[in-house]
Parts: C-alpha cells; sequence; structure tokens
C-alpha cells in the first residue's frame, strides 16, 4: 500500500503537468517559404525571401519555447493546384505552422481556403490582389506588402493629375493583372481619365509584339502595364524596341520593383514613376537591412523581400507574446502589436487581414544621376497608410462588422 504522502504527491505533479505553462508543451515551431524560384517572380521573391525569413529567424534568436526554429521552402510553380497540394502536406504531415510568400494571387487565393479549413496562418507577401482582404478575406491570413489598390491609387493618381488621362492596359491574363486593370482603371475614370481599353496576355510571355502594336494603335497616352516581375521587364524592352516612348505614348508600370530596374538598366527605366513599400536607402534602418542582405544575396532586397523579413519577424514576436503557437491566438496578437522594423515603422494588421503602412512614389533617376549599383529613385513623395490603402469599410470583407 503506497503512503497518503506519496499519492499526494504523484497528484501533485500531475496537476502540475496539467498547468504547465503553454510554452513548455509547444513542439518546434516551423515556418514554410512558398514561393517562385524558377519562373517570372524569381526575382522579387524566391531564394531572396527565403533569405529574408532566415535573418528573421536569425535576428529572433533562433529558438521558440525553448526549441529551435525549422524553415522548409519549396516552388509553386505558380500554379494553384501544385501550391494546394504542398500546403495541405505541410499543415497535415509535416507540422509547419506557418505559410508565408505565395508568388501570384491564384495561389494566394487557393492556399488560403485550406488556410481556412487547417485554421493555420497564411501570410501573403507576394500576391497583390486586393481580393485578399476584400470579398475573399480570411481570419487566418495576412497580407503585408502592398497590393492591386494602392498601387492604382498611388501611381495611377500622379499619372492623370500630370496629364496622363487616358490608358490602354496589357494585362497578365489571371487574378493579379485583372485586379490591377480594375483597380487602375478605377482611379483613372474617377479623376476624369479614360480606358481606352485593354489587351490580355498569357503569364510569362516572351513576344509582346503583337500586344504592343494594339496599345500603340489606341493612340492612349498611357500603356499601363497591368503585369509584374519578368512580364514587366520583356514589355518595357520590347516598348522600346518599337520606339513607343519616342512616338509620344508613355508607360506606366503599376507594379514594378527594384529588381525589375536593375534588370533593365536605367537607360531604358529613367523616368519611371512606380510605387514600393520599401527602398534600400530611406533611411538608416533600411540601408542597414539592405546592406545585410546585400551581403547574403548580392542583390539590394525588393519591397516583397524585405516585408518577409517583416512578416516572419513579427509572427514570431506574436507567438511569443501569445505563449502558444494557437492560431486564434497569434492572430489576435499579431493585431494587437505595431509593425516596426526595417521594413516600416508605421505598421498596423487590420481585422481584414490587411496590413496598412506607408507607400512610397519614386521615379527612376537618369543614368547620370546614379552614385553607384543599385542607387537608382528619387523619392517623390511618402503616402500615408490610411491614402494608400482600401478605407476598411469599403473592401466588402465578411470579417468586418
Amino acid at each position: 500500500m503506497r503512503p497518503i504522502a506519496a499519492l499526494v504527491s504523484a497528484a501533485g505533479l500531475l496537476s502540475a503537468a496539467l498547468i504547465a505553462p503553454a510554452s513548455a508543451q509547444q513542439t518546434p515551431l516551423k515556418i514554410g517559404v512558398l514561393s517562385d524560384f524558377s519562373s517570372v517572380y524569381s526575382d522579387i521573391g524566391g531564394q531572396g525571401n527565403v533569405e529574408a525569413t532566415k535573418m528573421a529567424i536569425e535576428d529572433f534568436g533562433g529558438q521558440m519555447f525553448g526549441k529551435p526554429i525549422d524553415m522548409i521552402s519549396a516552388d509553386v510553380l505558380n500554379k494553384p493546384d501544385v501550391a494546394s497540394t504542398i500546403a495541405r502536406k505541410w499543415w497535415e504531415t509535416e507540422g509547419v505552422d506557418m505559410i508565408i510568400d505565395m508568388p501570384t494571387s491564384a495561389t494566394a487565393l487557393a492556399v488560403m481556403e485550406l488556410s481556412k479549413q487547417y485554421e493555420k496562418v497564411l501570410i501573403v507577401t507576394d500576391a497583390a490582389s486586393s481580393d485578399i482582404t476584400g470579398k475573399s478575406c480570411s481570419p487566418y491570413t495576412a497580407h503585408w506588402t502592398y497590393d492591386t489598390y494602392s498601387n492604382a491609387h498611388t501611381v495611377g493618381s500622379a499619372i492623370v493629375k500630370n496629364g496622363g488621362d487616358t490608358w490602354f492596359f496589357l494585362t497578365a491574363d489571371y487574378v493579379f493583372g485583372h485586379s490591377i486593370e480594375r483597380d487602375t482603371g478605377d482611379v483613372v475614370k474617377a479623376a476624369g481619365g479614360k480606358v481606352l481599353g485593354s489587351v490580355k496576355h498569357p503569364l510569362n510571355t516572351a513576344d509582346f509584339s503583337s500586344f504592343l502594336l494594339q496599345a500603340q494603335a489606341s493612340k492612349a497616352k498611357i500603356i499601363g502595364l497591368a503585369n509584374g516581375g519578368g512580364d514587366t521587364i520583356n514589355a518595357i524592352k520590347q516598348a522600346g524596341e518599337f520606339g513607343i516612348v519616342a512616338g509620344g505614348q508613355n508607360l506606366a508600370a503599376i507594379v514594378m520593383f527594384i529588381s525589375d530596374v536593375h534588370s533593365l538598366g536605367l537607360k531604358l527605366a529613367q523616368g519611371l514613376i512606380i510605387t514600393e513599400a520599401y527602398y534600400w536607402d530611406l533611411n538608416d534602418k533600411t540601408r542597414a537591412f539592405g546592406k545585410r542582405f546585400l551581403e547574403r544575396v548580392k542583390r539590394m532586397p525588393t519591397m516583397n523581400q524585405a516585408s518577409t523579413y517583416s512578416a516572419t519577424l513579427h509572427y514570431l514576436k506574436a507567438v511569443q507574446a501569445a505563449g502558444t503557437k494557437d492560431t486564434k491566438t497569434v492572430m489576435a496578437k499579431m493585431r494587437e502589436l505595431p509593425v516596426k522594423d526595417a521594413f516600416t515603422d508605421n505598421g498596423i494588421l487590420r481585422e481584414d487581414g490587411r496590413m496598412v503602412h506607408s507607400m512610397f512614389l519614386f521615379q527612376v533617376k537618369k543614368p547620370e544621376e546614379s552614385k553607384g549599383p543599385w542607387d537608382y529613385y528619387k523619392l517623390l513623395a511618402e503616402v500615408p497608410a490610411d491614402q494608400a490603402f482600401r478605407p476598411l469599410k469599403d473592401g466588402g470583407c465578411p470579417l468586418v462588422k
């Protein structure tokens, strides 16, 4: 017969185990990066997003609840079905807690549905459709970098105000391109301008000649590039070959990145008005992060890569502050904590999943204005979050009461 004292002691140990802090019971935290490593968006995200995620994990300390933080990555091939298959496997059998990146809007929207099913955190740092925090919003998804609404309203408004009041769009034929055309077209028309037409092109198009001829024939003052990455680069290069700008029409790159400018060179890109959420040479914090990233990747970070660092770090801070990996608790903490880091010092995560922050309007420098590699932008304006991003009440997100 066991002594009463021993029974009491055993009961006490059992009770203590049951009420032990959540942090002591956690399995290792695991982050998955779903990106484009081989196609049109690999320069703006890709391996740079993997390195940015690693940098955030290292800066956080590399551990959560006393266990090393794990990270895995995979190429979605820019296909929603591939993205869904990988995400399902990661959440069902590989213990992934949070997935980040999502290179296209179609892949993001597909994985968002799975994140609701598995009640897991998804942070979108590359895809741009404003529908992500609009009609398709999710309580488990955060949209971090920019969206088609923010870019349309900063670039589109600036161009229309400067006389670019007739537009024709070259549009990537999927959700992202359609969203850019829609959101920018709304801005143009609201400002009194006209959309004269558009032409759709497949993702990852090599030959834009037929599309550019239609844009040229429209006589529109502005040819709006409703595409991104390699498609934007190819369109601008071929527009130069066709003499479109020399003929009096101008190009508007609604979504453009410093990697695109680097690939084009200042001779072709000079004078373009673009918007970005981050530029390495804005302030001491952006310069410090940019130089660290450059040492690792041999390129300055795009806004998506800086954003992936920011979102990963913010997620880790939220998990730590919450004391648990529970998705709902962590999402609530992510909304509670302000976002202050190398990407932004004034970010807030709203209930619709949109992380709002300042956007910046830049003009690409002339070759003679640049002091060296990656010195590409002149700052025209900082656009406050409440002017850059769609008002919460206007998005149609069912989560917004």
